[in-house]
């Protein structure tokens, strides 16, 4: 069957993803230009020539869509189920919370993917079961974590005086 032709999987999907992507990304935020459709879409096409013409990008995407699929038709399934319960989803004042939920829960799932499909995922489990001798990698996590947790008590320290 064609849609499960190498070409069509590893080279026509991830090109016309990319391309639409970047397209639309640039379309939105007018980064080169207000009414520069040409420009972004020639940007666009040469965005996703170079996914196809790397084979690491590309594996990446190649692996990241079926699970990208698996969580929006979980997500559009939830809702069908709480549309049946809560009602009307259209009033947003009434639902502010499924705005965060989900945009948290998003980017747990994308990040538990992306090191599942990129393989980081192991060598990370082997890090830090000790099997790896990867006590220099841990102290660079742990500061960079310490750092990290530093810097957002400082911005938010300061968000939070500047409101009074």
């Amino acid at each position: 069957m064609i849609f499960e032709h190498p070409f069509f999987t590893e080279m026509l999907l991830p090109f016309l993803l990319v391309f639409v992507v970047t397209f639309a990304i640039l379309q939105k935020s007018k980064i080169l230009g207000d009414g520069k459709a040409q420009i972004d879409a020639i940007v666009g096409f040469v965005v996703g020539l170079l996914l196809i013409a790397l084979p690491g990008p590309r594996g990446i995407i190649v692996g990241i869509m079926p699970w990208m699929a698996v969580g929006i038709a979980v997500i559009l399934v939830f809702l069908i189920l709480y549309g049946f319960v809560a009602g009307d989803l259209s009033d947003a004042s009434k639902h502010k919370w499924m705005k965060p939920v989900f945009g948290g829960l998003a980017g747990v799932f994308t990040f538990g993917v992306v090191l599942f499909v990129t393989g980081l995922g192991s060598k990370i489990v082997e890090t830090f079961s000790g099997n790896s001798g990867g006590t220099l990698l841990m102290n660079i996590i742990m500061v960079g974590l310490v750092i990290g947790a530093v810097i957002v008590a400082i911005v938010g320290g300061k968000k939070k005086g500047s409101d009074k």
